[in-house]
C-alpha cells in the first residue's frame, strides 16, 4: 500500500465525516482497506486536525498498562482505545495486550539494545524491586490520573455527535467533570490552553446577548406558523422600530433551528394547440403604477382525500393582492369563466386593464377572449413553455402551498375550503411584503388611495 501523507489522511477522514458516503465506497476510491479508513475516521473524531500528529515515539510501561486497563475495565475495543489514546497503529496495542497476558507487567518494560546478560530470575527480581520502590502516593496519583482520563475520554464523542472535537466541546467536558476532578489537571488531559478554557467558561456564564431577539423572532415565526423567512421577519422587526439587519436575524434563526418552508411545483394547464393565442404584451414587466392596471392569472392543483381541486385566482401586480378566486373539483372552462366574471366586478370605468396568463386552453377559448374584448381588457399570454413570463403568479402558488397546503392538516374538503378562504384573507390583509414598504397588499393599496 502506498504511503499517504498526514494531510491526505486528514482530508480523506473529513470526507467521510462531512459527506454522504459509505466506508466501502470511499475506501475503494482511495485504495485502502476499510479497517484502515475506519481508524483514520476514529482518530479525526477524537483528535481533530491533530489526529495524525502523534505525540509519542517511545511508550513507557506505565502508559501501556494504563491503556490495557482502560480496555479491560471500560470494555472498549482495541481499535477504539488506540484512537482515544492517539496510538498510530492498533497493532501496537494488540502486541502490548498479548505481552501483558503472557508475561504480566514486566513484559511491558522496554527492551534495552544489545544482548542481555541478565537471567530470567534477575529480570523478575529487578521488576519486583522497581515495583517496591514506587511509593503508595505515586500509585494513588497514577490511579487518579487513569480515572480522570477515562472519565474525560468518554464524554467528547457523545457531545460532538460525529463532528470534530473543538475546544468548546473539550471545555464543556471539563466543566461537567469539575466536581469530580481538579480542573487544572483536566485541562492538561484535554491538551488545551488554560486561557482558552476560562475564556469559554466566562462566555457561558454571561447572559445571552441575543435572548431578547430570540424571543421576538420566535414569537413572529410562530405567529405566522413558520411561513416567514429571515427577510420578512426582519421587515416585521424594523417596522416595529427595532434596529436589526437581516444577517443577524438569519444567524439567530440558524441558532434556533428554524427556517421557512420549501416551496412546491404547480399544475400545468397547457394541453396543446387549442383556440387562439395572444401576444406577450406584459413581457415580464411586472410593475404597475395603480390598481387594475395589470392582472395575472393561472391555475394550480391540490390533491386532498383522494380528490383533486383546482384553484384559479386573479392577482393584481400593483400590490400583489388576490382580487378573486374560484375553486372546483374539475378544471373545466367554468372555473375560469366564473373567476373572470367575479373579477370584472372590481373593474372601474376608465381602467386600462391588461390580463396576462399562460397558454392554457381555458384562456384560448373564444368565449373567454370575447368577454375580455367586451370589457376593453387587453389579453396577454406567456410564450409557450416559459414559466418565467408569469413568474409572479408562480411565486404566489409556491407561497400558498408552502405556507398553507403543506403546513396545515385538514379534516375534510369543506374544512380545506374554509381554511383557504381564511388564508387568502391573511395573505391580502396581514402578510407584509418588503416591496410594499412592509405593508400588506390591502394596507398598501389603501395608503396609496389616501395619498392620492
Amino acid at each position: 500500500m502506498a504511503k499517504f501523507t498526514k494531510e491526505y489522511k486528514l482530508q480523506i477522514a473529513k470526507r467521510y465525516i462531512n459527506e454522504m458516503i459509505s466506508y466501502r465506497e470511499l475506501a475503494n476510491q482511495v485504495g485502502v482497506d476499510q479497517s484502515i479508513l475506519r481508524y483514520w475516521v476514529m482518530l479525526v473524531r477524537h483528535h481533530g486536525d491533530q489526529a495524525f500528529a502523534f505525540p509519542y515515539t517511545n511508550y513507557s510501561s506505565a502508559f501501556k498498562l494504563r491503556v490495557i486497563q482502560f480496555i479491560t475495565e471500560e470494555n472498549y475495543s482495541i481499535r477504539e482505545a488506540s484512537a482515544i489514546f492517539h496510538i498510530p497503529d492498533p497493532c501496537m496495542l494488540r502486541r502490548w495486550k498479548k505481552q501483558w497476558e503472557t508475561g504480566g507487567e514486566g513484559a511491558l518494560e522496554p527492551k534495552e539494545k544489545g544482548l542481555s546478560t541478565m537471567t530470567s530470575n534477575q529480570k523478575k527480581n529487578k521488576v519486583i524491586n522497581n515495583s517496591s520502590n514506587e511509593s503508595v502516593e505515586e500509585m494513588k496519583k497514577e490511579l487518579e490520573y487513569l480515572r480522570m482520563e477515562n472519565a474525560y475520554l468518554k464524554k467528547p464523542e457523545s457531545l460532538s455527535s460525529g463532528r470534530t472535537i473543538t475546544n468548546e466541546i473539550k471545555a464543556k467536558v471539563i466543566y461537567e467533570l469539575r466536581n469530580e476532578f481538579p480542573v487544572i489537571k483536566m485541562i492538561k488531559v484535554a491538551k488545551m490552553p488554560r486561557s482558552t478554557y476560562y475564556s469559554l467558561i466566562k462566555k457561558w456564564n454571561q447572559p445571552d446577548p441575543d435572548r431578547k431577539w430570540k424571543r421576538r423572532i420566535t414569537f413572529i415565526y410562530r405567529k405566522h406558523s413558520g411561513r416567514f423567512g429571515y427577510r420578512r421577519i426582519t421587515d416585521v422587526l424594523q417596522e416595529k422600530g427595532y434596529k436589526i439587519n437581516k444577517k443577524k436575524v438569519l444567524r439567530i434563526m440558524k441558532d434556533l433551528g428554524i427556517q421557512c418552508i420549501v416551496r412546491m411545483k404547480k399544475y400545468n394547464s397547457y394541453t396543446g394547440e387549442v383556440g387562439k393565442t395572444a401576444p406577450n404584451i406584459l413581457n415580464r414587466d411586472f410593475s404597475a403604477q395603480k390598481p387594475n392596471q395589470k392582472w395575472v392569472t393561472d391555475i394550480t392543483e391540490f390533491k386532498l382525500f383522494g380528490q383533486k381541486l383546482y384553484l384559479s385566482p386573479i392577482l393584481d401586480l400593483f400590490n400583489g393582492e388576490i382580487i378573486t378566486y374560484t375553486l372546483q373539483s374539475r378544471p373545466t372552462f367554468d372555473l375560469v369563466e366564473t373567476m373572470l366574471a367575479q373579477g370584472l366586478r372590481y373593474v372601474n370605468e376608465g381602467d386600462d386593464l391588461l390580463l396576462h396568463s399562460d397558454q392554457g386552453w381555458h384562456y384560448r377559448m373564444a368565449q373567454y377572449r370575447r368577454t375580455l374584448k367586451e370589457h376593453n381588457i387587453t389579453q396577454s399570454m406567456s410564450r409557450k413553455g416559459n414559466c418565467h413570463d408569469n413568474s409572479v403568479m408562480e411565486n404566489f402558488f409556491g407561497i400558498l402551498k408552502s405556507e398553507f397546503l403543506y403546513l396545515q392538516e385538514f379534516d375534510s374538503i369543506e374544512h380545506f375550503k374554509r381554511e383557504l378562504e381564511q388564508y387568502i384573507y391573511y395573505y391580502n390583509h396581514l402578510r407584509i411584503k418588503s416591496r410594499l414598504k412592509r405593508k400588506s397588499p390591502v394596507a398598501y393599496r389603501l395608503s396609496t388611495e389616501l395619498a392620492a
